[in-house]
């Protein structure tokens, strides 16, 4: 098992407090239908400072079971999603 770094929401959670914030959310929803299939190995690359750290903190709070997250995403797209409830800190729904 790895060590990982930030393993709670914390750094999302600054981020959410940040005026310069825009809703990637339904990114989650694009990476809930690909586990579980062959598509599931995931590349995330954009230009320089354009949301890359973001975006990891994001799913790293989503999908980490250091802390529940679920409050932190009332409000979101994702929130709307059907597999929100099931899938936010337990990836083990898919397995």
């Amino acid at each position: 098992m790895g060590i990982y770094l930030n393993q709670e929401n914390d750094s999302f959670a600054e981020t959410l407090r940040s005026e310069i914030y825009v809703d990637k959310t339904e990114l989650i929803a694009c990476t809930n239908k690909v586990f579980a299939t062959k598509q599931k190995y995931i590349c995330i690359s954009r230009p320089r400072r354009f949301g890359k750290s973001m975006t990891t903190e994001m799913l790293t709070a989503y999908y980490g079971r250091g802390c529940d997250s679920s409050i932190l995403f009332q409000g979101l797209k994702i929130a709307n999603d059907p597999t929100f409830r099931n899938i936010v800190n337990n990836l083990t729904y898919y397995f």
